[in-house]
């Protein structure tokens, strides 16, 4: 498992003979649904996070080889998957800076730009902070182009961690 981060990639693009519709440039994701992994020991470890994304000009996801400049290791655009983990701290929403990022680099979807494109994106991802002792949690998430438009930013439920 690599950088606390192990992701799964699941893309179904639609493609139809005739009229194709037409999205914004700019990716938009929904929030289809969070999956516990049993793994067995009665603790919740991870969980597949599933979301709903559509863009206008094909341009989600990089390659292996993405990795000078914007999208080198150190950048900001290393990744294009951003997660941000939050814990219920007494009853407030607190983000918690992670020893490992949750973030993912999603894999190139389309080869054929521009061209809409839409589709589920499927990413096994950590939802248990073993350094707290806190255990509802939610996690909040943008997805970022090749030609660094965000998305809209959607928000898990909340979560029950079983500790």
């Amino acid at each position: 498992m690599k950088r606390w981060l192990l992701f799964c990639f699941c893309a179904a693009v639609f493609c139809s003979c005739g009229h194709r519709e037409r999205f914004p440039d700019e990716p938009a994701i929904e929030f289809v649904r969070l999956e516990k992994v049993d793994n067995g020991t009665n603790v919740d470890n991870q969980a597949n996070l599933v979301v709903h994304f559509q863009d206008g000009d094909g341009d989600v996801g990089l390659d292996e080889e993405d990795t000078v400049g914007v999208f080198a290791p150190d950048s900001a655009y290393y990744y294009n998957f951003f997660i941000d983990f939050y814990e219920k701290q007494n009853g407030n929403w607190v983000l918690v800076d992670l020893p490992m990022p949750l973030h993912a680099r999603i894999p190139r979807l389309s080869d054929n730009l521009p061209e809409s494109i839409e589709g589920e994106i499927s990413i096994l991802t950590y939802i248990n902070n073993i350094f707290s002792p806190y255990d509802t949690i939610k996690l909040q998430c943008r997805l970022v182009d090749r030609a660094l438009h965000e998305s809209n930013v959607i928000e898990t439920p909340e979560i029950l961690v079983k500790k």
